[in-house]
């Protein structure tokens, strides 16, 4: 989350038309969580290496946490490549002037969602519909 003064972002002031300051705050803030999720990901690859089965060297139980910390550490790793994908996008979206475009329905997405999550793609009112949809089993986020 970015709103406020956090992390050194600015925030925006309601109801503000997104202009290339902003856009370039956008871009500098999705930069550096682009940097802080790769150097995670980094320090990250030694607890999802295999896990030794030796039952010489490692009893049954710590084979299982073992087994179960590597899981996690997979899964943490598997959502972390998803941040990265998405913002990815954003910085793809704010290089072709797409940024901040409703998927949807084309309007501008509120700035203050933005603020939330920068990588988002859809404005208030379709993100609604759209899990109305899922919730009924007929489309997702």
């Amino acid at each position: 989350m970015i709103g406020g003064e956090r992390r050194g972002y600015q925030s925006f002031c309601p109801g503000d038309a997104m202009n290339d300051a902003d856009l370039e705050r956008f871009r500098q803030w999705l930069l550096q969580q682009r940097a802080e999720l790769d150097v995670l990901q980094t320090h990250a690859r030694t607890a999802t290496q295999t896990v030794e089965l030796d039952q010489a060297s490692v009893g049954r139980l710590s084979r299982m946490d073992a087994l179960q910390a590597q899981q996690m550490a997979l899964e943490t790793q598997r959502r972390r490549q998803h941040q990265l994908q998405q913002i990815e996008g954003a910085l793809r979206r704010i290089a072709s002037s797409d940024y901040g475009d409703c998927f949807i329905c084309g309007r501008a997405i509120d700035v203050r969602r933005l603020e939330v999550n920068p990588t988002y793609t859809r404005c208030a009112e379709c993100a609604d519909q759209s899990t109305l949809l899922s919730n009924r089993g007929q489309g997702d986020e």
